[in-house]
């Protein structure tokens, strides 16, 4: 455990932290980057680029820093990000690479505050963190390898079909070049997928939701094109069918509660309804009884992704579907409804958009429904909603 002075120390430097915002964080990848550039074949630079995952970390720092003493409090942080982690296949050795240019940042940007003592004590607290997230993934890594049809870092799966679901988003059906069986994932979870697109200079990582149910034989994503996106437009244009890529293992926190039986709304936006369509084919099959709902947005109904299917499911299960169409609804109203939803007792989760989300959630909990109920998965670097 950290020492009390320790601690302190560290408490001491929130103001500081704060008042420099971000900065710290894009300071912290510029360096890293010019001293380490083997690591841009595993961050995503897009979100480098846009600032998301500089502000993501530094909220991650700040937290850190507010909840030292009860790093308990940040235990689901934790799991979010180790999941993530481990779809990047990072590895215990880089914890010293980011530590040594963290506290080189620190010193860097606030030299009066960052003394040799505070920056020891920065140093003590980190190497405490760092230990926290290599167990834990050690962890992942070592049940994702002994795993029914599991693996370790990195795997070859071939594309054997590509089939478009609307105006902007294609799915992908990846099967194991060695032809074995596949680890079964929760509905919810994303996989990593690493590729080289012909426009970039680096390997690129990036992680999809899995958008049908687990079946042991392969995965399918299901993935919008980015008017900017590298990889998107990759395996939009240039992916072909027989082409291999590397998977990691499924992962993520984000998936349904298939142990309860409680009433399930699954609200989505957009691309957001991916892993909402694994949670609706996997109650189709194994929870047939149980009470669901499902709500989702769309700009138009070009853009509606997996309509007809959902149609069938709701046909064969008597699933209520609710669309807003944004060109004739306007955004998603829950009011007009909620005489109609689980409100009480229902388990709600969320995926689209942040504004999307954040104005749900809203909603929900101004109808009365309770924090710990309501799930959401942000694509990206985590936010807050």
């Amino acid at each position: 455990m950290l020492s009390a002075q320790t601690i302190a120390r560290v408490k001491a430097t929130i103001p500081v932290l704060a008042s420099a915002g971000p900065a710290v964080t894009q300071h912290f990848y510029q360096r890293m980057f010019a001293h380490n550039p083997e690591l841009k074949d595993v961050f995503n630079l897009s979100n480098q680029r846009s600032g998301r995952q500089p502000a993501a970390l530094f909220a991650a720092v700040a937290a850190y820093a507010q909840h030292i003493e009860n790093p308990q409090v940040l235990a689901a942080a934790v799991e979010r990000i180790a999941q993530k982690h481990t779809s990047f296949v990072v590895k215990p050795e880089q914890y010293a690479i980011v530590g040594k240019h963290l506290l080189a940042t620190l010193q860097e940007l606030a030299p009066d505050t960052f003394d040799s003592d505070t920056t020891a004590a920065w140093a003590e607290a980190y190497q405490f963190l760092a230990g926290i997230f290599i167990d834990r993934e050690g962890t992942l890594y070592a049940q994702h390898k002994a795993a029914e049809g599991g693996w370790e870092g990195e795997r070859a799966f071939r594309l054997a079909a590509k089939v478009a679901e609307s105006e902007k988003v294609t799915s992908f059906y990846f099967e194991p070049a060695d032809g074995g069986a596949v680890m079964a994932f929760e509905p919810g979870q994303y996989i990593g997928i690493k590729v080289k697109p012909s426009q970039g200079d680096y390997q690129e990582i990036r992680q999809y939701s899995l958008s049908a149910a687990s079946n042991g034989k392969g995965y399918r994503i299901s993935v919008k094109r980015e008017d900017q996106g590298l990889v998107s437009n990759f395996l939009h244009d240039e992916l072909a069918v027989g082409d291999e890529v590397a998977l990691m293992p499924p992962a993520g926190d984000f998936f349904l509660d298939t142990q309860s039986q409680a009433p399930v709304v699954l609200v989505s936006a957009g691309v957001g309804l991916t892993p909402m369509m694994s949670m609706l084919e996997t109650l189709a099959q194994q929870q047939p009884g149980r009470v669901v709902q499902f709500l989702h947005a769309c700009e138009n109904q070009i853009q509606h992704s997996f309509k007809a299917r959902q149609q069938e499911l709701a046909k064969a299960h008597g699933v209520p579907l609710r669309y807003w169409y944004n060109d004739q609804h306007g955004l998603m109203d829950l009011a007009p409804i909620r005489y109609e939803l689980p409100l009480a007792d229902g388990l709600f989760y969320l995926c689209g958009p942040i504004g999307f989300m954040a104005a749900i959630k809203g909603q929900l909990l101004a109808l009365g429904v309770s924090g710990e109920r309501i799930h959401y998965e942000a694509f990206g670097p985590h936010a807050e909603l």
